[in-house]
């Protein structure tokens, strides 16, 4: 990842990228050379990436159980497009381009196929209970019933991934002036509410 000394970001600031995104593209390389992708909910727990996918999902079988496989982790939080009139430097100099504004985490390192019943049923729980986390009815595993439960559990492999190299952006315009970065939060905010607020929120960032 091209990281820009301004937009670099700290290992705790990491952490809570992820606990953001709360998804993952989990990219690996299969037996042909061809990359995979899939799109999961993921847990970083110290220096593991917990995950899993449906077995009916082709994707697992590529992935060794003992020796694992390279995989890349990608975390994308909001991202919004910025336009170049949204900068008081527009009417001062009229130097400006157009930029997007991003933040993204990628851990790299090896992962492995899970299929340990009881892994899987700490994994799905430790996601459940991140996701439910501040609900005023917090919905529980154990809820379900339990033969329930154990059926699903049947129809998933977990996916762990251990991380070797954590690295992360966050590109929200800290290279501009203070009135040009009050500009860009005023345009996003104005014209893309929904996305772009959280874009503009997240300009605190280091």
């Amino acid at each position: 990842m091209y990281v820009p000394p301004a937009n670099a970001v700290s290992e705790s600031d990491l952490r809570a990228m992820v606990r953001a995104a709360r998804t993952a593209q989990l990219v690996t390389v299969g037996p042909d050379g061809v990359p995979l992708a899939t799109l999961l909910p993921v847990l970083w727990r110290e220096d593991v990436v917990v995950a899993h996918m449906a077995l009916a999902n082709e994707h697992w079988r590529s992935i060794p159980e003992t020796d694992g496989a390279p995989a890349l982790v990608v975390c994308t939080l909001p991202d919004a497009y910025v336009s170049p009139s949204w900068y008081a430097a527009k009417a001062e100099h009229g130097r400006v381009v157009p930029t997007w504004n991003y933040s993204a985490v990628h851990l790299t390192g090896t992962a492995r196929v899970v299929r340990d019943v009881d892994w899987l049923r700490d994994a799905v729980t430790g996601l459940t209970d991140h996701h439910e986390a501040g609900r005023v009815e917090p919905w529980a595993v154990a809820d379900a019933p339990v033969a329930f439960t154990e059926g699903q559990l049947r129809g998933i492999v977990g996916v762990e991934v251990r991380v070797e190299r954590a690295e992360g952006k966050a590109k929200l315009s800290q290279n501009r002036s203070e009135a040009d970065r009050a500009g860009v939060v005023g345009g996003l905010r104005d014209e893309a509410p929904a996305v772009a607020a959280a874009v503009a929120a997240g300009r605190a960032l280091p």
